[in-house]
């Protein structure tokens, strides 16, 4: 085995079971990504990017209100949806496109589910001259047709796909049959913390910043670790980027929320998915279930290795929440706060809506609020009309 996959294993998941043809491509991403990452020149100008085109640092902000209304434990929220593009996608983007640039890349092909690592993606690409195309599921195109626009706006040929669900995975699979056929002139730029070595490793890297920032800053403002940290959990990118710079502090409790239709954390069973290793929902013939989320970047029956192996370890808890818990967390924050969360971060806060009252005054809930609900509004007003 080499070394390259060897690094790309999380305990007993991850790995990366593709074509040869790919795992060459694969194997080269990897160590072009090990050779920049650690260079100060490439930390400079990704530096640059987050501060002057992201808009980052992004707040750690106590949500006074919301803490009066559930007792217990402060809840602070940490601000992904203030970024360029509103959510934490754009993180991972910029990251990815600097190397994609540096590796001489002119094509870059990506998948969304709801939308937001698709416009992230667009609009890097069209800062930095590159062709753009984005698979998406027909379902969730219709579900986040003003995602779908922005795309187009930003000169990306959003391409539908019918196959399956419609949905993310099938976007996934499509994306990676692209790869296959065009490796020579294409980077993928893959948007969790899922597939093959080494993009679940690149994605955390990326998106550890989340963490490094919400660590320093409620230090700063607390003069201690939170007891808890929640993000929600579709493939894993919001949530690896929250919990990575807490995984070596054993007081601060890592918890997943996934929604109840698309447990793959909590029912899930080891599988391949993908090219990747991780735990998986199959049917009885062995073969991945349909999943369905009221958020869209959620609806995944997979999910990130080294997820899968917090899971198993015991160093972070996976839960799941109803969609109704989730409209009345999506609707309770607009309310007290003036913040509109995506339907997908709405999930970790419906679940702090039950923990933080179990908890004491004196201890502190930090949720990733990972990108802003404006994709989800006409969604959420055609369910509360029913």
């Amino acid at each position: 085995m080499s070394e390259e996959l060897q690094e790309g294993y999380f305990g007993e998941f991850g790995g990366s079971f593709v074509p040869p043809d790919l795992q060459e491509v694969l194997n080269y991403l990897s160590a072009q990504f090990y050779k920049y990452k650690d260079d100060a020149e490439f930390i400079e100008e990704f530096h640059y990017y987050l501060r002057e085109y992201v808009g980052r640092e992004n707040p750690l902000t106590f949500a006074e209100r919301l803490t009066d209304a559930w007792g217990g434990a402060k809840i602070y929220l940490k601000r992904e949806d203030l970024n360029h593009t509103g959510a934490h996608k754009i993180n991972n983007v910029i990251g990815q496109i600097l190397l994609a640039k540096r590796m001489g890349a002119k094509r870059v092909i990506a998948e969304t589910g709801a939308g937001q690592h698709g416009v992230a993606t667009a609009t890097a690409c069209a800062m930095f001259n590159m062709d753009c195309f984005i698979y998406m599921g027909a379902e969730d195109m219709q579900r986040q047709s003003l995602n779908v626009f922005r795309m187009e706006l930003l000169g990306a040929k959003v391409v539908p796909v019918t196959k399956g669900q419609a949905r993310l995975k099938d976007a996934v699979d499509e994306a990676l049959g692209d790869l296959v056929q065009n490796y020579k002139n294409t980077f993928y730029l893959l948007g969790s913390a899922v597939g093959p070595h080494p993009f679940p490793t690149m994605v955390k890297h990326f998106q550890s910043v989340v963490s490094e920032e919400s660590k320093r800053q409620i230090l700063e403002k607390e003069g201690k670790l939170p007891d808890a940290v929640l993000a929600c959990v579709g493939g894993g990118s919001n949530a690896i980027g929250a919990f990575a710079h807490y995984l070596d502090e054993p007081s601060v409790r890592l918890i997943g929320v996934e929604p109840d239709k698309a447990p793959t954390l909590t029912e899930g069973v080891p599988g391949t998915i993908h090219g990747f290793k991780c735990l998986v929902l199959l049917d009885e013939e062995g073969n991945p279930k349909p999943t369905y989320s009221i958020a869209a970047g959620l609806d995944y029956p997979g999910i990130g290795p080294e997820h899968s192996h917090l899971k198993v370890s015991g160093r972070a808890d996976y839960v799941t929440v109803t969609n109704e818990e989730v409209l009345a967390a999506f609707q309770e924050l607009s309310h007290t706060e003036g913040i509109i969360p995506a339907l997908e971060s709405a999930h970790a806060l419906a679940y702090a809506k039950k923990l933080a009252p179990t908890m004491g005054k004196e201890q502190i809930i930090i949720v990733n609020l990972s990108g802003r609900g404006d994709k989800d509004v006409e969604q959420v007003f055609e369910m509360l009309k029913k």
